[in-house]
């Protein structure tokens, strides 16, 4: 299966980038990832990250002050996994950043966590939901990817 061109960085945005880098980072600890992931109506988290064991982290990419101040929501994905993360690059000012949260330091290739985000376990039925709607989301958009066509007749949101 060939699937598109996705190392050019220049095509990406500031947040997209940091996410690219983030997932790659995940992907080495063992977890799949899904980007621009909707947990619940009318929230949308940069990164959601599944674990072999299914535990699910979120990570917020934040590519400056302002994209930081901006963010009013963050509040709201706590309830929706098991460790919250920001992910920002080297020259974000990371005093910003609320204690009691991960911090992830990455860019376009890589990633660290700096700070683990303290584990609030998820009630039993939200963990099935969320690991069912990552799994069919995942599902649809790989899809997608070996039959473009097909993207405007599925709703992948």
């Amino acid at each position: 299966m060939e699937l598109p061109e996705t190392d050019k960085l220049t095509d990406m945005m500031p947040g997209q980038i940091l996410a690219r880098g983030v997932s790659r980072h995940l992907a080495s600890h063992g977890f799949a990832t899904i980007e621009e992931f909707v947990p619940s109506r009318g929230l949308r988290v940069d990164v959601m990250a599944l674990g072999a064991k299914g535990e699910l982290w979120v990570v917020e990419c934040k590519s400056s002050r302002a994209d930081f101040m901006g963010d009013g929501k963050w509040q709201g994905y706590l309830e929706w996994c098991d460790r919250y993360f920001w992910a920002v690059d080297q020259d974000f000012p990371v005093e910003l950043l609320p204690d009691g949260t991960g911090l992830i330091i990455a860019d376009g290739y890589d990633a660290e966590i700096v700070r683990m985000g303290p584990e609030s376990k998820l009630p039993g039925a939200r963990r099935t939901k969320l690991v069912r709607s990552f799994a069919f989301h995942a599902a649809r958009r790989l899809q997608c990817l070996r039959d473009p066509r097909l993207s405007g007749l599925l709703n992948t949101d």
